[in-house]
């Protein structure tokens, strides 16, 4: 008998059948290579002589490569002598992706062993073999226009549907993705406190127990044996309710194994695009193309560990704006990534600075205006500085008792944390601002942004929470599943399917009135499912950053629209009439001065700034008065003269001067006077108070 089978391309296994005389005769007598490369002969110990098996080549047999991406995996046929060129344009085909270069082709999934796209290297050259699996790492916009435009039209969705009483986002939500994550995009490679962590082993170091160790000093046994980051009962006793995302990633790469087939992967909600099996939906769909279905659970890691304010002044700064009109704020924060020490691998994220972008409130709500104009130059100052966007804050503070200074008592166990509006809102811009990964084949997982609400505690005092939203509610948020509603601000919903998009099925457990898990659908969707939260804190001795002198008045915040909060030359002037001669590098370091030098309308100086931020980033004061030498700030003083309302004789001193920040303030120096009212001493060319904006009384 002579039994030949045709290989299923995919996942099946071999199909075998029997085949008639005169279909064998037609196999053998092929001379193509794809009747070759699709049939096998097995002959029996009588038939073997009747036949001549050179007649088939089973040499020229195709190599099986598995090529996964975040777009899904696939199964590519590529020949052994075939050029790495021709093996990645069968990539782009196979993945639709628009642009050869918008994406690369690693061997490992650690994306450490690139397969370049070269014309005279063959596979075979680089070890791929049939049955290899290949990574690729989209680099850029590779997929095709229409999954593009599928995107673009959730987001609008998403920002169309948000109506929370305290955060909301206007309907220019492409200008605003664009803006926020101007920075984020750019930064391809591991946070380095990432790249820290990785070469830490993590172990905990117990000292001998004098009552229970009875060995020498060079031993160990089990009561100071040392303990895994990631030990139970250690971060019972220490009170750590979630595990370090490093801590985790041990986890996971612990055992026999090492970590070979640990891989985290993003969820994705989206049906797989390139199954031409059957029409796409709504029409048909597939379990190779469906989303799984997603069961919430309590996410046991977080990738921050710890929310610290460099000193109290930067969030009372912040909300001075509340105290002067009861109006809701949002804020971004701007810091870095540390090491924490009371966390195993933790991290902890230090803000230095609040930066509020164009925005519209009032007391129930806040209304990002965007796109935002100043976020580039935003960006280029914080990057000179060594800082990057880490998070954002926003105040629900609602006023009690005006004459005790004591604020309500929103947010609880009883009401809400977060509510579904804050949460799509942190979800959203965490996609913005991915963690960097060398565990994920997108090369990236989670997020280090973080969320901070300022509101009332339970004694009725002012005090901020801190927050970040799991990975599957980012997945939800990133993918439209996700909706607000309008009744109960704990509650989320899941969208329905329809025919413009498929939603997988979300459960959650819970227990029913006899105490028994039960699974339920998430339509509706207790909020606290998505919540990790964060601990806040202060150093005991405060760090100073920026306005480093405590006693003086720091610079006026952009994009407040108030009397005494306008960043203009007089404002300018104010400010630095408060230092010395000797105190350059001190006035300069203040990020909202920074921010308003760089794009001030009458002569920006964001071409001469490196220098500057230089002196401020390594505190080198030499050089900040080597750049007050400089013709552009000569150029500033000269237009804060010219605008002052100083006699001419001052005018003409301070030309005659060495032009430093002390002659200006002199040559401003006018007659002070008394208010009448809150009795502050204020400048002579200044018509009104100060301290309570009165006018001045004549």
């Amino acid at each position: 008998t002579i039994a030949v089978c045709r290989v299923n391309r995919l996942l099946d296994p071999l199909n075998a059948r029997q085949l008639t005389r005169e279909e064998l005769s037609v196999a053998m007598s092929a001379d193509t290579d794809e009747t070759a490369n699709s049939v096998f002969v097995n002959f029996n110990q009588d038939s073997s002589r009747l036949f001549n098996t050179t007649q088939l080549n089973f040499s020229s047999l195709p190599e099986l490569i598995r090529v996964e991406s975040s777009e899904g995996s696939k199964v590519v046929e590529v020949d052994a002598d075939e050029s790495t060129e021709a093996f990645i344009k069968k990539i782009q085909i196979a993945f639709s992706f628009d642009d050869l270069f918008g994406f690369k082709v690693f061997k490992d999934r650690k994306h450490s062993v690139q397969i370049p796209l070269l014309e005279r290297k063959t596979v075979k050259q680089f070890g791929l073999t049939n049955g290899e699996r290949v990574y690729v790492v989209i680099t850029k916009s590779a997929t095709d226009g229409h999954n593009n435009t599928d995107s673009n039209a959730n987001n609008n969705n998403i920002a169309a549907e948000r109506n929370h009483k305290v955060v909301h986002i206007n309907d220019h939500i492409e200008d605003l993705t664009n803006s926020i994550a101007n920075g984020a995009e750019r930064r391809t490679a591991e946070d380095e406190v990432d790249v820290l962590l990785y070469g830490q082993s993590g172990v905990i170091e117990r000292p001998p127990d004098p009552t229970a160790c009875k060995h020498g000093a060079n031993a160990k046994c089990v009561h100071c044996t040392s303990l895994e980051p990631y030990d139970e009962t250690y971060l019972k006793d220490h009170n750590i309710k979630h595990m370090s995302f490093h801590t985790y990633l041990k986890k996971l790469t612990t055992g026999i194994d090492k970590g070979k087939f640990a891989m985290l992967e993003n969820i994705s909600c989206k049906i797989k695009s390139g199954c031409a099996g059957h029409a796409p939906w709504p029409a048909a769909i597939c379990t190779k193309c469906q989303p799984s279905a997603i069961t919430l659970n309590r996410q046991v890691y977080r990738h921050v560990d710890n929310i610290n304010f460099e000193n109290p002044s930067i969030v009372e700064n912040f909300i001075n704006y509340w105290r002067t009109t009861g109006y809701q704020r949002i804020g971004y924060l701007w810091g870095y990534y540390s090491a924490h020490k009371d966390v195993p691998l933790g991290i902890k994220a230090t803000v230095v600075a609040i930066y509020e972008p164009p925005q519209e409130s009032s007391r129930d709500f806040v209304k990002l205006v965007a796109p935002d104009k100043k976020n580039e130059d935003v960006e280029f100052i914080a990057s000179q500085l060594g800082l990057q966007r880490i998070g954002w804050v926003f105040t629900d503070l609602i006023t009690e008792d005006l004459q005790k200074g004591t604020v309500k008592h929103l947010r609880n166990m009883t009401t809400h944390f977060l509510s579904a509006q804050e949460c799509i809102m942190a979800g959203f811009l965490q996609n913005n601002h991915p963690n960097r990964c060398r565990y994920s084949p997108d090369s990236h997982f989670g997020s280090k942004f973080v969320t901070v609400c300022i509101t009332g505690d339970m004694e009725n005092a002012v005090h901020m929470e801190g927050y970040q939203v799991s990975n599957q509610c980012m997945a939800l948020v990133r993918d439209n599943c996700l909706l607000p509603t309008k009744d109960a601000s704990e509650l989320g919903y899941v969208r329905e399917s329809s025919v413009d998009q498929y939603v997988p099925d979300v459960f959650y457990k819970d227990k029913d009135g006899y105490g028994n898990e039960v699974q339920r659908i998430a339509r509706p969707l207790p909020i606290e499912y998505l919540l990790v939260d964060v601990p806040i804190s202060t150093p005991m001795e405060p760090k100073y950053s920026f306005n480093p002198l405590k006693h003086l008045k720091p610079f006026p915040i952009e994009n407040r629209l108030l009397e005494g909060h306008i960043q203009d030359f007089n404002a300018l002037s104010t400010y630095l009439r408060q230092f010395n001669g000797q105190q350059f590098l001190e006035a300069m370091s203040d990020f909202h001065l920074l921010i308003y030098l760089t794009t001030m309308d009458a002569l920006p100086l964001k071409e001469t700034m490196k220098p500057l931020l230089e002196a401020i980033k390594t505190s080198n004061p030499a050089m900040a008065n080597e750049w007050a030498r400089s013709d552009q700030w000569l150029t500033i003083e000269q237009l804060m003269l010219a605008n002052s309302s100083a006699p001419s004789t001052s005018s003409s001193h301070a030309a005659t001067a060495d032009m430093s920040s002390s002659t200006v303030a002199s040559a401003m120096e006018g007659p002070k006077w008394s208010c009448s009212y809150c009795t502050f001493e204020n400048d002579g060319n200044k018509s009104t108070c100060e301290m309570c904006s009165l006018p001045k009384e004549t």
